[in-house]
């Protein structure tokens, strides 16, 4: 009984799985917010680096 319920699970949840990992596409939208983290980092490091010339 416990091999059957094991069968079952898989067959529910594999799928899911594969659903979830097939949304790999970006939008437009996301990729200009990735593109906006980028800028703020790049700012952030050479604001970093103007001030460790101590």
């Amino acid at each position: 009984m416990k091999f059957s319920n094991a069968i079952a699970a898989t067959l529910l949840v594999s799928p899911l799985m594969i659903g979830l990992s097939a949304c790999q596409d970006q939008g437009p939208m996301e990729e200009a917010g990735e593109a906006v983290d980028d800028t703020v980092d790049d700012a952030g490091d050479a604001i970093e680096d103007a001030t460790d010339g101590d």
